[in-house]
């Protein structure tokens, strides 16, 4: 453990918070009282909890994780390690859920049988919208293709009190940030990168559909305690680098793997120095690293952001728990590992292609082309996404635009541009940055996730090779327009734009030059945006908007057709267990994946988007972009116990099918990292939904690992990585052990019985982090049907 020697007692006592005129006209007062946290309440509990470990110094992560527990002495008790050891039972404060996931989650909840929410709870109508042409063809074609998605939606949050924000309002993130964030809070998200959230001093964590229905039950949510990473930041940003490149260079030192079971805690004086939003686009992309989430002390700049979005009233009552020290870190506070940036240092960073971790520093990445033998050409520029969309980074890239529409230049490449919700693209509009945008070649898309999570129906470079820049978070093969050879190098949105009017990946805006029509040379100057807008936001069209805080309306009939193939009631998952006792039954092995496996591969994205309410269309897509290591062909499995005129080889959900028509339950052998990417739990259903009973990984990302748990699937983990290698398709793997670990049995260790096709036979030991609750999910077949259970006694 080590401990963060903090700078001075500002530092150790948190921002010194002043009251000062603002630079910018106010927003309007909303009404506060379901979004501020209850932080008498959280620091009461903070209190008591300190008692309980002896007044130990505490991290700002732990604060806020541990005055939400639901039974401190409980989780707490014992007196031995808790971070990465402990499992915690906590109380979020609140669930957003967007589209696309929403519909099994709720799904889920109705089956759960309540009335209303437990918490407060939204849907976001942002995934479902496709890139084709501008802003207001998107949305009026995807409103219509959509109808019956979101009328279901629509419908089940009138019936249960959810606050529905509509097509057009924006990204879930963004909004979550501009209304729900607040200082200290806990809250989950149907959504990776949840976090963005963060950027306001909370902790805001990523989930499947089914954690989130823990929360809207009032069921307490378990999470292991993750280890408290410190990021201590001296210097100050300038010139060309933004808080985007603080977290591309970070990514490139932790890796993708490097925050699993982790929290990112910043601190230092260079956290100060940031923008609130600039913030959030580093929490953002610590989904990138697999980080459980990030968060940063309370900071004026936050204040500002409060009221300037309407949140005085919040802005005010975490001003009081600052003062008495709840959001920030204590002095001598210890941290599981301390890295050290001196944000003076940094340089702009482009990452990529094909994994976010790629991290070059851009004096260099014109050289890194070449020597990859690329083509020094670009295809397309995008900006915006949930990661850069705030209007910080639109006014700064309106001011490279301005520049260039000065000199006479345009964009060479297309170049679209995403707003994060319709208050940016409202205050965009007025301030004229829109058709700055517009002026030098810009296509400005509706406020939605678009090309960033596959919505982009591209027409040019379809199988062909080719670059693009995006100020996205995400970069796996075949993501933003279903092209495999399509390379994303991710970047600031400043750099995106720069390099737009080139057209070329070597071009260096800081050092090069572009020639003009008169043959004169053009080079940039650094571009300043401003965090808030000096005439306040303005809020758009309020039609897109719900109304807060609704009350249930249990007489609404939610819509599901009976012939949709987009929609489909749940029937619940049956218990895996029979003549074995508490062993599972003999497993057939389907495949053994090679390699990089992210929830992309599992379950995709893009097309399929329009199947996330009807589990047995979208299971079509299991792992069709996976790798077979035996052959190394991609959605090719064996039958090896194939039936007369079927063959040995067919698609994986195809002979997945074949498996679950015989009644075989079977296993997957996975690599390291399995499941790495979004939050996505069809990449845990679809195999469940097939039969898979368990999984056994070299390692796992922790959403996707917690999300087998969640579906009765048993995720084990290789004690020695090298038995990977071991096991192949139609070997059949039985457990032992697996009893004496659901029995409570000290020490218990779960070993793996393999069969080879060959008839040879041998045992591997295997590693688990089930909790005790988690058995008791998987002995009821799923965590639904256990918290069913228990509502029904």
């Amino acid at each position: 453990m080590l401990s963060a020697t903090l700078r001075n007692s500002a530092l150790a006592a948190g921002p010194t918070l002043r009251r000062s005129l603002a630079t910018h006209a106010p927003f309007y007062e909303k009404d506060c009282s379901s979004i501020t946290p209850p932080y008498a309440q959280l620091i009461e509990k903070w209190e008591y909890v300190r008692e309980l470990l002896n007044n130990r110094p505490l991290t700002l992560a732990e604060k806020i994780l541990y005055s939400h527990l639901n039974d401190p002495a409980k989780s707490l008790s014992g007196g031995g390690k808790i971070r990465g050891e402990s499992y915690l039972q906590l109380t979020p404060q609140r669930v957003a859920m967007q589209d696309a996931s929403a519909q099994m989650a709720l799904l889920q909840f109705m089956s759960a049988g309540l009335s209303r929410c437990a918490v407060p709870t939204s849907i976001h109508c942002d995934h479902l919208i496709q890139a084709i042409d501008g802003a207001e063809s998107d949305l009026k074609r995807s409103i219509a293709s959509n109808k019956e998605v979101f009328d279901f939606l629509e419908s089940a949050a009138r019936k249960y009190g959810i606050e529905f924000w509509k097509p057009g309002s924006g990204i879930i993130h963004q909004i979550v940030l501009e209304n729900y964030a607040a200082p200290g809070m806990l809250m989950l998200g149907t959504d990776s990168h949840t976090p963005n959230a963060g950027g306001l001093g909370l902790l805001a964590i990523g989930v499947g559909g089914a954690d989130a229905v823990d929360a809207m039950t009032g069921t307490p949510w378990e999470l292991k305690a993750p280890q408290v990473v410190g990021i201590h930041l001296t210097g100050k940003l300038s010139g060309w680098v933004t808080p985007k490149d603080l977290i591309l260079h970070l990514a490139g030192k932790l890796t993708v793997r490097g925050g699993t079971g982790r929290i990112l805690e910043y601190f230092g004086p260079g956290v100060a120095n940031q923008s609130c939003t600039g913030l959030a686009t580093v929490a953002n992309m610590g989904a990138e690293v697999g980080a459980t989430t990030s968060t940063f002390p309370y900071t004026e700049n936050m204040r500002a952001y409060l009221n300037a979005t309407g949140r005085a009233p919040v802005a005010r009552a975490a001003d009081k728990a600052a003062s008495m020290g709840f959001l920030n870190a204590d002095e001598g506070a210890e941290y599981d590992e301390i890295i050290e940036i001196n944000l003076s240092e940094l340089e702009p960073t482009i990452n990529g292609p094909f994994t976010p971790d790629l991290a070059t520093p851009l004096s260099k990445f014109g050289s890194f082309v070449k020597e990859q033998g690329w083509k020094d050409e670009l295809s397309a520029g995008l900006i915006g996404s949930c990661t850069n969309s705030s209007y910080e980074d639109m006014t700064r890239v309106a001011e490279l635009a301005k520049q260039a529409k000065a000199a006479g230049l345009v964009t060479k490449v297309p170049f679209l541009c995403t707003p994060g919700s319709e208050q940016i693209r409202a205050t965009m509009e007025r301030d004229g940055v829109t058709n700055t945008l517009e002026d030098v070649g810009a296509v400005v898309l509706a406020n939605a996730c678009g090309p960033c999570i596959g919505q982009w129906k591209r027409d040019d470079m379809k199988g062909e090779e080719n670059a693009i820049l995006t100020s996205f978070n995400r970069n796996f093969k075949s993501r933003n327009d279903g092209n495999r050879l399509t390379m994303n190098f991710l970047a600031s949105p400043t750099i995106v734009t720069a390099m737009a009017f080139s057209g070329s990946l070597s071009f260096n805006p800081i050092t090069d030059t572009l020639t003009l029509p008169s043959g004169k040379p053009f080079r940039f100057t650094p571009p300043a945006g401003r965090d808030l807008p000096t005439e306040g936001f303005t809020q758009g069209n309020t039609d897109y908007y719900p109304s807060p805080v609704p009350e249930p309306q249990p007489e609404t009939e939610v819509i599901i057709r009976a012939d949709s193939q987009r929609l489909e009631l749940l029937e619940p998952f049956q218990s895996h267990f029979g003549d074995r006792g508490l062993e599972l039954p003999p497993l057939k092995v389907l495949m053994r994946v090679r390699g990089k496996c992210t929830t992309d591969h599992i379950s995709a994205a893009g097309p399929w988007l329009k199947y996330k309410g009807h589990l047995t269309n979208i299971s079509e897509n299991l792992l069709i972009t996976a790798v077979n290591d035996e052959g190394g062909d991609v959605n090719v499995a064996f039958d090896h116990d194939r039936a007369a005129g079927e063959t040995e080889t067919d698609t994986i959900p195809a002979v997945a099918k074949r498996f679950k028509a015989r009644n075989q339950p079977w296993t997957l052998v996975v690599d390291d990292n399995y499941g790495e990417g979004s939050a996505r739990e069809h990449a845990a259903l679809q195999p469940r939904f097939y039969g898979c009973a368990m999984i056994i990984a070299r390692s796992f990302a922790r959403i996707h690992e917690t999300n087998l748990k969640k579906q009765g699937v048993l995720p084990l983990w290789f004690a020695d990585k090298a038995d990977y290698s071991r096991i192949g398709s139609g070997d059949v793997v039985e457990t032992i052990g697996l009893a004496d670990l659901i029995e409570g049995r000290q020490n218990a260790a779960v070993k793996l019985k393999v069969t080879k096709r060959t008839g040879e036979v041998f045992e591997i030991l295997t590693k688990h982090t089930m909790s005790e609750d988690q058995l008791k999910w998987f002995c009821a077949g799923s965590a639904l049907n256990f918290i069913r259970s228990r509502m029904s006694r």
